[in-house]
Formats: structure tokens, C-alpha cells, sequence
């Protein structure tokens, strides 16, 4: 099979994934306030109660230390364990109130709280059926994003623009926790209905013009364009936007 038969593949599974996440972490709900110190997300991508934490930061437009711990990873696990107590994920590390939090309903109430100065919204509300589907959505992605392999360890962090219920940022973000590569995640949530939909034909037809002030705005005026996933590599100086581009930037950059 061709690599980009294998990658149309993987974008329709990922497609699967958002759609049974209900693509949850797409829309902003509130711009939330970004703390002085970043906050430290131990994760795990195809975890679905981690996926429901990273939903809700990008419901708050929040950026995030993002640091892979897939199974049989040995680069943050220690360090997670060390930090918390035990291996168990999500584990969110907060700086600027000295919290350190396990369990994903308790991380998406405190961030909402904390951040967003609300209640959680309905539709980010812990539901009974939610396990079940959670898992169902990660097995969608072909469970991609959950176990380690051989790489190398940048020196530095890399940068990732994107938002949760993206089906093609997923697959970096999966690649990434694989490699066990460290990220900064820029969420770039949709701002207003007008967004929805893909970056080439959203809803409201014509040339796209984010709202001003926000984040979105930002990244046009650099960028001329708002898509994701958008990577930067501060240790190669490499700035990539498409995911397959991107994929194949990280084996051969990464890969071990």
C-alpha cells in the first residue's frame, strides 16, 4: 500500500475519532486567562480520559506543556511518577497554584474553574457512557498514539498549533507520543460558528478573516493563513504546516 493510501486511511479513522468525541475541543467556550507559569500535561494520546482534558484546554484556548507517557515509555514516566506518586495519566502539574491532579473529571472541573471562572459546560460534563465511547474513539485511531518507540530525544521542546477535535492534528499528536517528543500545544481553537469547518472551505464562504484580538488573529498575521497542524522545531529551525508533511519530517528527524 502506498504511504499516502495508508495516510487517507489514518485521517478517516481520526475523522471516526473526533466524530465519537462528538468533536468536543473544537469550539472555544471562553478564552480563558494563560497562567504566568505553563501548565505541565503528562499524557497520553490515545487515552480517552486524557483526550477529554486536552478537550477542555482547547475549550479554554489554553496552552499546555505537553509531556508523551505512552506505555513502555521511559523518557517522562519516571519523571511523572516522581512528581505525583505513581504512573497514572492524565496528571496535570499547575505551577502558579501548586496543584498537581489526577483523575480527568477533577483536572476539567479545576481548569474551568481556575481558568475559565465557570462551571464546566453540559457538553463537557462527565457522562456514564463516555468510557465506552472514549475507548471506541481511541480504537477508531487504531489505538495510535499509545505505546512507545525507539527515538531520539530533542534538546529542546518543540511547538505545536492545533486544536483537539482536529482529525490531522490528532495524527501528529499521536506521532509525537510515540517518539515520546515533548511539545508545547498552541490551541487554536474556532472562535466563532463562522470557522467550522475545513481550513480551505469553512462554513462562511469568501476570503477568512479572523476575529481580532484573538489568537487566531495572531497566528494570520504571521502566518497569512489560520490551519493546523502547524509545527515548529526550535532545535532544527524547521516550520511545517500538513500533517503529512509533518509525519514524515518526525521519523526522519525523531525516529529511532
Amino acid at each position: 500500500m502506498s504511504n499516502l493510501f495508508v495516510h487517507n486511511v489514518n485521517v478517516l479513522g481520526s475523522v471516526a475519532t473526533s466524530s465519537l468525541a462528538a468533536w468536543r475541543g473544537c469550539l472555544v467556550v471562553k478564552q480563558g486567562k494563560q497562567p504566568e507559569k505553563p501548565l505541565v500535561l503528562y499524557d497520553i494520546e490515545a487515552c480517552p480520559y486524557c483526550r477529554r482534558v486536552r478537550e477542555a484546554l482547547t475549550a479554554l484556548n489554553l496552552d499546555a506543556e505537553i509531556r508523551p507517557c505512552p506505555k513502555g515509555g521511559r523518557r517522562f514516566r519516571p519523571e511523572a511518577e516522581a512528581v505525583g506518586g505513581k504512573q497514572q495519566f492524565p496528571l496535570l502539574v499547575d505551577e502558579n497554584s501548586d496543584t498537581v491532579m489526577y483523575e480527568s473529571e477533577a483536572i476539567v472541573a479545576y481548569l474551568f474553574r481556575e481558568y475559565g471562572n465557570r462551571s464546566v459546560p453540559g457538553f463537557y460534563r462527565s457522562k456514564t457512557y463516555q468510557p465506552a465511547l472514549g475507548s471506541l474513539a481511541s480504537a477508531a485511531s487504531a489505538l495510535r498514539g499509545l505505546r512507545a518507540t525507539p527515538a531520539k530525544a530533542p534538546q529542546q521542546p518543540l511547538h505545536l498549533w492545533s486544536f483537539e477535535g482536529s482529525p490531522f492534528s490528532r495524527l501528529v499528536r499521536e506521532k509525537l507520543c510515540e517518539l515520546e517528543v515533548p511539545y508545547t500545544i498552541h490551541n487554536l481553537g474556532k472562535e466563532h460558528w463562522t470557522e467550522i469547518g475545513p481550513a480551505k472551505q469553512r462554513i462562511k464562504p469568501g476570503p477568512y478573516t479572523p476575529m481580532p484580538g484573538g489568537k487566531r488573529d495572531a497566528f494570520f498575521q504571521v502566518h497569512k493563513r489560520v490551519q493546523v497542524p502547524y509545527l515548529e522545531d526550535p532545535n532544527t529551525g524547521e516550520g511545517l504546516f500538513e500533517s503529512s508533511r509533518i509525519l514524515k519530517y518526525l521519523d526522519a528527524t525523531y525516529a529511532g
